[in-house]
């Protein structure tokens, strides 16, 4: 009878330290545990951005811009992706989530996804990538910077027949000739189209690597290049504004792949805000002609702008 009762003793005790001990481990909490910190929140998130730059140095820039602004923010970000090449080499990146941000290209971008789109200006071109772009791939806000085609002049001849659309060289004196790649002469946006659109009637050169030497020559008077050519500002010509949408408009947009972390989109909106059409040209000649490096030019530019 004793042993009996002595055994129902025991293994009572054993049970209600078996319970116990189930109960300590699935606790919420234990008042005598240190406290464990709670998960950042914000921009000092664990979780790395990776950014990705196309291996051209006006991207790569912008994408160092985008690093350095997040970083000032909290957030760890890799430059692993940086110089990753041309779309058909980062695209598949941005749809599988190795790369998260990437500086893109409204217009071209645009593109890329839906080749036969009609968009041109752009507020159009923004306004239809959402639709275009693959599940898992969004934009944040564009910026007013572009690297696209462009019609443009020197300063004096602007100065001269008061140019500032394309339009206004339908009024300006003397016979125009336009000068660009020999391809243009073919191209919607060349002859034709600034006919069409415009009614500006120009005479064509096929002017390739010499384009710029030719304007400044004045054999041509219109030229067809990049409005990020840092040869804009240090040549002082003059980017016509196309408010008809000759040429695909392609404004800077940052891409992203799933979901950053909170706070990160709302930094990378500000440097979008600040990034202006002139202000990439300058960007883009530190680069070329001070050879000044790259995280130089992205520091310096946060610092201006007072984004850091």
């Amino acid at each position: 009878m004793f042993t009996a009762k002595k055994s129902r003793l025991a293994l009572a005790a054993a049970l209600l330290t078996g319970v116990s001990l189930v109960a300590a481990g699935c606790a919420s909490s234990d008042p005598l545990a240190p406290e464990t910190e709670a998960p950042a929140a914000g921009g000092e998130t664990s979780e790395t951005i990776v950014i990705g730059s196309q291996a051209y140095y006006s991207n790569e820039i912008i994408a160092e811009i985008y690093a350095q602004a997040l970083e000032a923010g909290g957030f760890d970000v890799s430059r692993d992706a940086f110089n990753s090449g041309q779309r058909d080499a980062y695209i598949p990146a941005l749809e599988s989530g190795e790369i998260t941000l990437f500086p893109e290209y409204s217009g071209n971008l645009l593109q890329y996804f839906d080749p036969e789109t009609e968009a041109r200006t752009a507020d159009e071109v923004y306004a239809a990538l959402p639709d275009a772009l693959p599940e898992g791939l969004s934009v944040l806000d564009q910026s007013t910077a572009t690297d696209q085609d462009s019609y443009t002049v020197t300063a004096a001849f602007a100065e001269e027949n008061g140019l500032v659309e394309i339009g206004d060289l339908a009024d300006a004196a003397g016979p125009i000739t336009l000068g660009g790649p020999p391809e243009l002469a073919e191209r919607p946006y060349g002859p034709t189209g600034l006919e069409e659109v415009y009614g500006v009637t120009v005479e064509f050169s096929p002017t390739a690597d010499t384009t710029f030497e030719a304007l400044e020559a004045n054999t041509i008077q219109v030229a067809n290049i990049f409005t990020a050519d840092p040869r804009i500002q240090t040549g002082d010509l003059v980017v016509l504004e196309d408010p008809e949408g000759l040429f695909l408009a392609s404004n800077v947009v940052p891409v992203v792949s799933g979901e950053l972390p909170e706070g990160a989109a709302e930094i990378i909106n500000e440097v979008s805000a600040a990034l202006t059409p002139e202000g990439l040209v300058a960007l883009n000649v530190q680069s070329t002609e001070d050879q000044e490096s790259t995280p130089d030019i992205a520091a310096a530019w946060l610092s201006e702008n007072g984004l850091v």
